[in-house]
């Protein structure tokens, strides 16, 4: 079939048939015996736009849903280092606050101030006559206890031993008992307790004195008896204050205390140096007998608080 073109020209189609186009013909070729223009590059430029269009769109949206997924690992990571590096940081803090060798460190800085400036306590060890070996021992076991409570006060005391000679049998026995004796901070002396302290200064403890200590006074020197006796010398300490001229007291525990009944009906005053200084080291930190009893008097000695002492302090 021929057609005329607007000239008049025939065209041959050959054996073209539109609808049908023959493989050797490509689109281009059918296109331009169609007479439709176009332009090949274009084309494929518009066809490569799309195709990449509609490509990246996919993969915009892929990737964006993977870069979420990596920020919020990245994220996840970042924040769990930290935490690590947080909870590291405070176990050091705490084992070092808690160490041994940082608390010993402490302690020692506490009692070397104390030498300075803490209220002065003194042991009279002048009456190892009295005492027997065993009782010997239990001093010695006392004053361990003793420097041991010293070392946990808020405000520990300057602590002195007198009358202590290295070739008795005390010390001896504080070396054998206690770990460290002689690393404690604290003043040992072979001199006697008056050659040391204006005797101005000086109060006596003992539980036979007619004066009741009121408070302890930072400018007074405290002395305590050291002192076990099992046999029950009495007022052993009280003539040693009286042979030294001293002032003395007693805690007041008939004023803040009353005897209970008991089965044993057993009441006493008599404390140990360790016991004393206790209620010392309480009073000092509560500034209150009650408390300072509460804390330090032995429930086995027979007495209790005052009732209406309590219910009025409440």
């Amino acid at each position: 079939m021929d057609e005329a073109d607007e000239d008049g020209q025939v065209i041959k189609l050959g054996k073209l048939s539109v609808p049908c186009i023959q493989e050797e013909f490509d689109l281009t070729d059918a296109l331009e015996l169609l007479q439709i223009e176009i332009e090949p590059v274009a084309f494929k430029e518009s066809c490569t736009e799309n195709e990449g269009l509609y490509f990246s769109k996919n993969v915009s949206r892929k990737q964006k849903n993977w870069e979420k997924i990596l920020a919020s690992k990245k994220s996840k990571r970042k924040e769990e280092k930290h935490r690590r590096k947080l909870n590291h940081t405070e176990r050091s803090v705490n084992c070092n606050l808690h160490s041994k060798r940082v608390l010993k460190a402490i302690t020692k800085e506490r009692l070397s101030e104390a030498r300075s400036g803490g209220v002065k306590l003194c042991i009279d060890l002048s009456m190892m006559q009295y005492m027997s070996t065993k009782e010997t021992s239990r001093l010695a076991a006392q004053i361990r206890r003793l420097y041991g409570s010293n070392k946990k006060a808020t405000n520990p005391f300057h602590l002195y031993l007198t009358d202590f000679s290295e070739d008795s049998l005390l010390y001896k026995e504080c070396v054998r008992m206690n770990d460290g004796f002689l690393n404690y901070v604290m003043e040992r002396t072979e001199e006697n307790c008056l050659k040391i302290f204006p005797p101005e200064c000086v109060i006596y403890l003992t539980p036979d004195s007619e004066n009741a200590l009121e408070y302890v006074d930072p400018e007074k020197v405290y002395i305590l008896g050291g002192l076990v006796d099992e046999s029950v010398q009495k007022s052993l300490t009280y003539e040693k204050a009286q042979e030294y001229q001293l002032c003395t007291a007693r805690l007041p525990v008939e004023e803040y205390m009353v005897k209970k009944e008991n089965a044993k009906n057993f009441h006493s005053q008599i404390l140990a140096i360790n016991q004393v200084f206790d209620i010392l080291v309480a009073f000092c930190e509560s500034h209150s007998w009650i408390e300072a009893f509460k804390v330090g008097f032995p429930a086995g000695k027979g007495y209790t608080l005052r009732t209406e002492l309590i219910q009025c302090k409440e």
